[in-house]
């Protein structure tokens, strides 16, 4: 009885290890959370007689599981600071690929100050632009 005792321990400490393993693994895992559907709207309302389309494809970078949960939990009031910044910029930010560049950085900013607000830490890593089509 006892040897069977002792083999099952012996078999169970493996799958505990790896159960805690997978556990350490799953709060380093980076991912990307997708804001879907893609971001569409208009910038530079000057009252011109040209429209101006804006199409953005955005990814949230985090780490694990919880920071994912949190990022999609949040992502009603991501959404609408992202097509706030958007609708302000104008046809020089836009079109241009250093402008491109702080309009990055500053969305990352901005989603990271509503994580902030919300959650209590930035957790969002980086943003990037999937796609972004200007018209």
């Amino acid at each position: 009885m006892k040897a069977w005792i002792m083999m099952l321990l012996a078999l169970s400490l493996p799958l505990a290890a790896s159960a805690e393993e997978s556990k350490e693994n799953d709060a380093t895992k980076v991912s990307y959370v997708t804001l879907s559907p893609a971001f569409v709207g208009n910038y530079a309302l000057d009252g011109g007689p040209k429209l101006h389309v804006y199409k953005a494809d955005i990814a949230l970078r985090v780490t694990g599981a919880e920071s994912e949960k949190a990022v999609k939990r949040n992502e009603p009031l991501i959404r609408n600071q992202l097509v706030a910044l958007f609708s302000q910029q104008t046809a020089d930010t836009m079109n241009n690929v250093d402008a491109k560049e702080k309009l990055r950085q500053e969305a990352l900013k901005q989603t990271q100050q509503v994580m902030s607000d919300e959650e209590g830490k930035p957790i969002v890593e980086d943003l990037l632009f999937n796609n972004l089509i200007i018209q």
